[in-house]
């Protein structure tokens, strides 16, 4: 009798749908064209001190990032901690060409004064060719390490500066459109 069951059972059972096949060729195609890669020159950075606004036009690069900070979390039954994240910490570094004084007239105030300036520095990336639009961030209460105080090169074509900050806080008022081929 429990034989007869569980033939009645099998027989019963109703079989899975058919998984359809995965055409993978679809997402061979679906690729970025060359075009949307931003070109690394085609854009425009302002910074605004005190008030004042100036296009960053000596820029070479510029590069700001957003670091997590994390802790450890030990969960009772693994083998391995977790990680939660706590905060987070702006940095950035900027290479200009050396015809600016702007910079160095803030390191000397905060030497001589004591008074740390804070500023804010906007970039935005628009590359004409791409089909993105464009991108525009705000670095907010940024904040110089250091810089170059002074420079001489005889071998040099070009002087360079450069300049480490940290940043406060950060905006993102424009943002690239997604590519058709993400979607």
């Amino acid at each position: 009798m429990a034989a007869d069951l569980l033939q009645d059972f099998l027989q019963t059972k109703k079989q899975p749908e058919s998984i359809l096949p995965l055409n993978l060729q679809y997402f061979a195609e679906a690729t970025m064209h060359a075009r949307n890669a931003i070109h690394g020159a085609q854009g425009v950075a302002y910074v605004t001190i005190e008030g004042n606004r100036y296009k960053f036009a000596q820029l070479i690069n510029l590069e700001a990032r957003m670091d997590k900070t994390k802790t450890k979390v030990p969960i009772m039954g693994k083998t391995g901690k977790g990680n939660k994240s706590t905060g987070w910490e702006g940095t950035g570094s900027a290479t200009f060409h050396f015809n600016t004084s702007i910079f160095r007239k803030l390191l000397k105030r905060y030497k001589e004064t004591g008074e740390d300036i804070y500023f804010d520095i906007q970039v935005t990336n628009e590359d004409g060719s791409s089909t993105v639009g464009r991108q525009t961030t705000i670095l907010i209460d940024c904040n110089m390490d250091g810089g170059i105080i002074a420079a001489l090169d005889a071998d040099a074509e070009y002087l360079e500066d450069s300049v480490d900050f940290t940043f406060e806080d950060w905006d993102m008022p424009e943002e690239f459109t997604t590519l058709q081929e993400m979607l």
